[in-house]
């Protein structure tokens, strides 16, 4: 791993004043909250409503695999996202791109709540919910490591993993939005199906568009970070550092070993996290027979309990260092994936609860110290596209397969089969985790 020498932060940082680096980390945080409540709602909506409304030639379980494999299809367009917005990030600066992204993602969602089911258009409804999915996975691919570059760039030395952790619980509180919203929704509409099959489900999506205008106004009003700024002066003074390639050319060239370990190190993450939220809403009610509204409200507590994991871990990284604390959530992984199954099929409402929390809270004991090592990771010049693209990798590995497989691995297997493929990836997790350096000293 190649890092910038530890002189001390540029003037550029000295010359800020406390409260502009909490407005950072609060945008941030906002920034990435409506994000990924526009991706999470597709999760939620592609386990409840998406098999009936767009795929209801194809049948119950069929139907579920389908669904998943168009949620999938944005974890396919996340690399390709993280390396069109990483070169404008890395080129033109953290908050244009964020700004793009934000727009393209908040775009997608809104068409999305309008777009008509298969009864009404046929096969031109499920090719434009793929379209339209592929966008979204393509801003969030640009989302995440800009949102944590502005926190980690401006964060103060030995606080990085404090900072960092803003956006990091903005997906925490993006979930919770998620079940809230369609349980309201329900709620409202009294759960009749065919009132939420009709049109309730499309209420969380175009409500989207509100949140998206909080968001631009946020995002409008702070600053380009104080390292990207130093970096294109230094660039701009020194022809030896001025870019001469792509920075995913030069990212891939350099550090090709850290984009390989960070999205290894991650993978677990992603797998823990959509298995734990949108394949176990959908195996909760329609494999165990829990009514929506019940394994709704499991969702909103366990973002709660994932909230909480985050903060906490987040902070212990700056004490321990990021290595150890997602190890930690790594061995933790690999038991309880072989516990999670055997235990929810006792069909039990308490012991699904505690099935999604604990799912969750693993999830967030790696999910805090992640905003911080990636960032940490990689050069100035192509540090957006770096730690996108080891992001995203990993979102592809944990994130896109594991939901795709589960079902048929069950309906082949059993579901211990689905806990041996967690654990699995929990194994290849903690071994690239522990090849990392320790990066919680470095000067960015």
């Amino acid at each position: 791993m190649t890092l910038t020498s530890k002189a001390g932060p540029p003037p550029e940082r000295a010359a800020e004043k406390p409260t502009s680096v909490r407005k950072v980390a609060i945008a941030s945080c906002i920034g990435t909250t409506i994000e990924f409540y526009d991706f999470f709602i597709y999760g939620t909506a592609a386990a409840l409503v998406f098999p009936t409304v767009f795929f209801p030639a194809l049948g119950a379980t069929a139907g579920t695999v389908a669904s998943f494999a168009t949620f999938a299809v944005a974890f396919i367009a996340r690399p390709a996202g993280s390396m069109l917005f990483g070169h404008f990030g890395d080129r033109i600066g953290r908050k244009k791109t964020l700004i793009s992204t934000l727009l393209l993602m908040g775009l997608s969602t809104l068409l999305i709540g309008l777009l008509p089911g298969a009864s009404t258009i046929g096969v031109a409804a499920p090719i434009l919910l793929v379209l339209l999915r592929f966008c979204q996975g393509f801003a969030v691919g640009g989302e995440w490591a800009g949102a944590t570059l502005l926190t980690a760039e401006y964060a103060p030395p030995g606080q990085r993993g404090k900072y960092a952790l803003f956006p990091q619980i903005g997906p925490a509180i993006a979930f919770l939005l998620s079940c809230g919203t369609f349980l309201i929704t329900g709620a409202v509409l009294g759960d009749t199906d065919s009132a939420f099959l009709d049109y309730g489900w499309r209420i969380p999506f175009i409500f989207s568009i509100v949140l998206v205008a909080i968001g631009l106004y946020m995002r409008l009003a702070i600053e380009e970070t104080p390292v990207f700024r130093a970096q294109q002066k230094q660039e701009q003074t020194d022809e030896s550092t001025s870019p001469k390639r792509l920075p995913f050319l030069d990212a891939w060239q350099e550090q090709r070993k850290e984009i390989l370990l960070a999205a290894g190190s991650i993978a677990m993450l992603f797998a823990m996290f959509y298995m734990g939220t949108a394949y176990l809403t959908s195996y909760g009610t329609k494999t165990l027979g829990h009514d929506r509204p019940f394994v709704l409200l499991v969702g909103v507590g366990s973002a709660v309990v994932f909230g909480a994991t985050t903060v906490v871990s987040a902070l212990y990284s700056d004490r321990i260092g990021r290595r150890v604390v997602i190890m930690t959530s790594c061995a933790a992984a690999i038991v309880w994936s072989l516990a999670l199954f055997p235990l929810i099929d006792t069909g039990s409402p308490v012991a699904f609860a505690i099935g999604v929390a604990i799912t969750l809270a693993i999830f967030g004991i790696a999910y805090g110290p992640c905003g911080a090592l990636l960032p940490e990771l990689f050069h100035t010049r192509y540090r957006y596209t770096g730690a996108g693209l080891g992001y995203n990798l990993a979102g592809v590995l944990g994130g896109a397969i594991p939901p795709l497989i589960a079902t048929p691995l069950a309906a082949a297997y059993g579901s211990i089969a689905i806990g041996v493929m967690l654990a699995v990836l929990g194994v290849v997790s903690l071994i690239c985790t522990w090849a990392l350096a320790e990066t919680k000293d470095a000067v960015l």
